[in-house]
């Protein structure tokens, strides 16, 4: 049974530091909310303003290891087909990594080191290892930047880009909860394939934190009876995102699926290519699966059978 896509509004939200008043984020949603689930893409963004790109030591090769390539176009599909609400960064991980929490930072990195007001102490492992808030290394590229970046750039990177495209994650789900009795985020990733015969996709919920466990169930029956190999957890648990926007207890669901980069891209991993059509199929068929689900949690299954009727 497959739900009518509806038309939706779009709203432009937070601006990129350096751009010429580009939007940090776009928020497409319809105001009648037909199913109780948000897509969030945040590494596909693509504006560099010209100061970030020639901060960088290669920017080509770095941004090309560091976006989830056309996930967003991925998203935007999928969304289309299925009623989902979607929300999209557009500020390049590059700049700001949005599945890290705002003081997840390399100090090192930072001119002038950690405010005094910092209270976490050292960086956490996983900023040291060069994937923080702002992304300082990478695997055979080694040192990302020229120079050290600028305390004032970092807060306004912050305020500008992490601070409202949280934000408005956070009442969307409040408007899904509200309709529904209970929401779903779903946080769309894409990543490099793993080894031969590995999982095509991965369903991540950080160890059973963040989502009923009938979500995960859900999840995995519907890949099983479409033939496609899936993981839990392994080698992706999901990020800050979850963390933060999760509260079952509470009705909101959060969930981070990762899409092999080769069920969608051509064969350099660069441009959409002759899978993606079959791919959105298959993402779109695991959204209407939770979306039922989610609906069934918040007490609202008959609304979303008269939805899809």
């Amino acid at each position: 049974m497959m739900l009518a896509p509806p038309a939706s509004d779009s709203t432009a939200g937070g601006a990129i530091p350096g751009s010429d008043g580009e939007s940090a984020f776009t928020l497409h949603a319809d105001p009648a909310s037909p199913i109780p689930v948000l897509i969030a893409v945040p590494h596909a963004g693509r504006t560099y303003p010209p100061a970030l790109l020639a901060a960088l030591r290669e920017p080509e090769r770095a941004a090309l290891r560091l976006e989830d390539r056309h996930a967003d176009a991925l998203g935007k599909a999928v969304a289309h087909e299925t009623g989902a609400a979607l929300i999209v960064a557009h500020a390049p991980r590059a700049m700001l990594d949005l599945n890290r929490a705002a003081d997840d930072v390399d100090w090192e990195m930072v001119e002038g080191g950690a405010p005094l007001f910092h209270g976490r102490g050292p960086a956490s492992r996983r900023a040291r290892s060069g994937l923080g808030l702002v992304p300082r290394r990478l695997p055979g590229l080694g040192e990302l930047w020229r120079g050290r970046l600028p305390r004032a750039e970092l807060e306004a990177r912050i305020a500008q880009v992490h601070a409202p495209y949280h934000a408005r994650i956070a009442a969307e789900l409040g408007r899904l909860r509200a309709r529904w009795g209970a929401a779903l985020l779903l946080d769309l990733h894409s990543m490099p394939p793993l080894a031969q015969g590995g999982a095509e996709y991965v369903i991540g919920d950080r160890f059973g934190a963040t989502a009923d466990g009938g979500l995960v169930a859900a999840g995995f029956s519907y890949f099983a009876e479409a033939g496609r190999r899936v993981a839990h957890n392994r080698p992706y648990a999901g990020g800050h995102a979850l963390e933060r926007h999760a509260a079952p207890r509470r009705g909101v669901h959060a969930l981070q699926l990762e899409v092999c980069r080769r069920a969608y891209l051509d064969t350099a991993l660069r441009e959409t290519g002759p899978r993606f059509a079959q791919t959105v199929t298959v993402v779109a068929g695991l959204v209407r699966r939770l979306a039922a689900e989610t609906a069934l949690l918040g007490g609202g299954a008959a609304a979303f059978r008269e939805a899809a009727e």
